[in-house]
């Protein structure tokens, strides 16, 4: 395991921040999302206006937004209904097998996709494995469900060991290319 597999295409602070001009400007077509605390806070499955928002100015661009997570099939059927997104569950992140079978099954190039999502070990080692450029977003909230402690807590220690071998990853409010 190397550090690369953890480390960030880029980070943007929010999901919201990925505008239509900026992703086509960096040649993407499909966005793929996290769904727990990086497209809705755990807490709030209703989502914001703000994220409304977003999907619709995403979709107006000829941009498509999937939600790759690990939750159950019920879960997150349930949590994009509303929003009209499709969804891959049971993805068995780190393992790249969701966002594969996004590329599979959408017939999407590797250069074609990004994945999104709050979390180095999950999130982006999945998009690292799969091939694809990964964008590390803050988390929405600060607390998480409970079956997501264990990995923030070794995330922090890998974090720290990624920003000091890569100390121009910054936060950023666009994709900005390092």
């Amino acid at each position: 395991m190397r550090l690369e597999h953890f480390t960030p295409t880029y980070m943007v602070e929010r999901i919201y921040d990925l505008t239509v001009e900026d992703l086509k400007k960096h040649g993407i077509k499909t966005v793929l999302a996290d769904l727990d605390n990086t497209l809705l806070a755990w807490n709030n499955p209703e989502g914001t206006p703000e994220l409304r928002q977003w999907l619709t100015d995403l979709c107006d661009g000829n941009i498509e937004v999937i939600v790759v997570s690990n939750n159950t099939t019920k879960r997150v059927a349930k949590a994009v209904k509303p929003l009209g997104v499709k969804f891959v569950s049971w993805s068995l992140k780190p393992l790249p097998r969701g966002i594969l079978y996004v590329l599979r099954t959408h017939h999407l190039k590797q250069e074609e996709v990004i994945m999104v999502g709050d979390q180095m070990l999950t999130d982006i080692w999945a998009a690292h494995g799969a091939g694809v450029r990964s964008v590390l977003v803050q988390r929405l909230i600060e607390s998480d469900m409970w079956q997501t402690w264990i990995n923030r807590s070794i995330e922090k220690q890998v974090k720290k060991i990624v920003f000091k071998a890569h100390p121009q990853l910054k936060w950023e409010k666009t994709l900005r290319d390092n």
